[in-house]
């Protein structure tokens, strides 16, 4: 009799930092908790890499609740996936000073989300401090402390995980044994390609406030009004609703908002509204949304309404996943020669 082949393991985490958007749902959110029903999946509030830009307190602590309570009115199951927050293990900080030391600087320096990211630093109280320099290099422990087998981030994250397995396979060579696994990068689950409603050549950031951005805390009215003045074009005919993304960018996003929403495809929701208008696609848009919106908004306050039960998940996440980062340190720490502790 055979054993069982182990589920693949995923990790990933999110920055405690404003608030999601909806493309930060559709396009994350939901699809990434699909993972707690096929891998051993982490998901995790990521507070130490948030730092790198000055944070106030109370904004951190608050934005840390906010975050692990959006992760669960979206579906995160505590009792299938493991939900903590980053500074309750502290093995991921001192493995990323273990693997400071096989990562070298001209690496570091390459890293493309650095250039641009020293670019916006750039005369900022916090500067371009060492900690956004290391900033991969903790991504990276973040990673092989829990043995990831592949790490589903987009394209612009693609060059932190290829360090990431440099590190690793570093590591190994260097000791000639396998202590960490070599994870593999894999691109998200698809999730709707939400863009800005504004500018739809751009995706929905809320680093670009104002109307093209639909925040997960928009009240009804809020998302009814920028729906309303969503950007579409001038096209009037009876077949005006279409799903022509390259053609017509601003129609389409709405569409794939609708689909997304509503759990179906692009053109069977354009096909539904055939012979309409602009604004019946906008009214539809924002229904859509709203009716995905006010049960998530509901869960979500009902989650920050019992602090005592949020620290709770988030402690018996933090339980579940120190055990295993520490096992992971622990045969690095050993491999290296650390003299172990009593």
């Amino acid at each position: 009799m055979t054993s069982a082949t182990p589920a693949p393991t995923v990790l990933t985490g999110i920055q405690p930092t404003g608030v999601p958007t909806l493309g930060n749902l559709l396009g994350f959110f939901l699809p990434a908790l699909g993972f707690q029903h096929t891998h051993t999946a982490y998901y995790f509030v990521v507070d130490h890499h948030a730092i790198t830009v000055r944070q106030d307190p109370a904004e951190l602590r608050a934005n840390t609740h906010e975050i692990a309570a959006w992760y669960l009115a979206a579906g995160l199951d505590p009792a299938k996936a493991t939900l903590f927050v980053q500074s309750h293990v502290p093995a991921h900080v001192e493995l990323g000073w273990i693997l400071n030391t096989f990562t070298q600087m001209g690496e570091l320096e390459r890293m493309t989300q650095y250039k641009d990211k020293s670019v916006q630093h750039a005369g900022k109280e916090t500067g371009i401090n060492v900690g956004l320099f290391g900033y991969p290099v903790l991504q990276a422990a973040d990673i092989l402390l829990y043995h990831a087998t592949e790490v589903p981030v987009g394209e612009d994250q693609r060059q932190h995980v290829e360090l990431c397995r440099d590190i690793a396979l570093r590591f190994n060579h260097s000791y000639g044994q396998p202590v960490l696994t070599v994870p593999k990068h894999s691109l998200p689950p698809h999730g709707a390609r939400v863009r800005d409603l504004q500018d739809p050549t751009k995706k929905m950031s809320k680093s670009r406030p104002g109307l093209g951005c639909v925040l997960l805390t928009d009240d009804t009215a809020e998302v009814e009004k920028k729906f309303k003045r969503a950007v579409t074009d001038s096209d009037s005919g009876a077949e005006a609703i279409r799903y022509a993304p390259e053609e017509k960018p601003g129609v389409a996003n709405l569409l794939e908002i609708i689909a997304a929403c509503r759990a179906t495809t692009p053109q069977a929701v354009a096909e539904g509204l055939r012979g309409q208008q602009y604004g019946a696609l906008k009214a539809e848009a924002a229904a859509a949304v709203n009716a995905v919106l006010q049960p998530l908004q509901a869960a979500k306050a009902a989650w920050l309404h019992d602090r005592a039960q949020l620290d709770d998940v988030l402690q018996q996440g933090a339980s579940r996943a120190a055990p295993v980062a520490a096992a992971t340190l622990a045969r690095v720490k050993n491999t290296m020669g650390y003299l172990p502790a009593r």
